[in-house]
């Protein structure tokens, strides 16, 4: 899917939002591996991820060429700030329907609108993808991120109260939320 759109974040910043391509592969993942060294709320540690450039850069780049999943990067200045996704549930009919959202900012970038502009886009990409469900989880003591979602008309369906188990062992309580699209 394709996805391409310039807007100013709150700090009169021209941000460039567009889709993930394989060429971003090093860039994406040095800011993945920032952006989860960052913070606790994140699904996975930084060396939890593919560090093969060209795996990266071809699951990018079959992002840019679904019809239906994409990958929408933030760029400030040509540096890669923030990054967003909606990808299909699974393909089975029942499912077909529902697609998972995630989101990330790098720390430096947080409060400038990244957030809002990549959350809007991946709800008008799964518009447009044909979805009628987006369905994300966030940990509970996440309270920015959960004020977003529910600005954006996200609404917490359950609780999971064992959803993440960090590596020193205590627990993070999840929010499962869900938007009809």
């Amino acid at each position: 899917m394709r996805y391409c759109e310039i807007i100013p974040l709150k700090n009169g910043k021209p941000c460039e939002l567009r889709n993930a391509e394989g060429t971003d592969a090093a860039a994406f993942l040095d800011y993945f591996i920032q952006a989860h060294s960052e913070t606790d709320y994140l699904t996975t540690y930084p060396d939890e991820t593919e560090h093969d450039l060209e795996k990266v850069a071809a699951r990018l780049q079959a992002g840019a060429d679904s019809a239906s999943d994409i990958e929408i990067l933030a760029f400030i200045d040509g540096r890669l700030a923030g990054s967003a996704g909606i990808g299909r549930l699974r393909d089975r009919d029942k499912l077909r329907h529902r697609a998972e959202f995630g989101i990330s900012v790098l720390k430096e970038f947080w409060g400038l609108g990244i957030g809002n502009a990549l959350t809007r886009a991946c709800i008008d990409c799964a518009k447009r993808a044909g979805f009628l469900q987006l369905e994300l989880e966030a940990v509970s003591e996440n309270a920015h991120a959960l004020n977003l979602y529910s600005k954006y008309g996200f609404v917490e369906y359950g609780r999971n109260p064992r959803g993440f188990r960090n590596r020193a062992g205590a627990w993070q309580e999840l929010v499962l939320m869900r938007l009809e699209l």
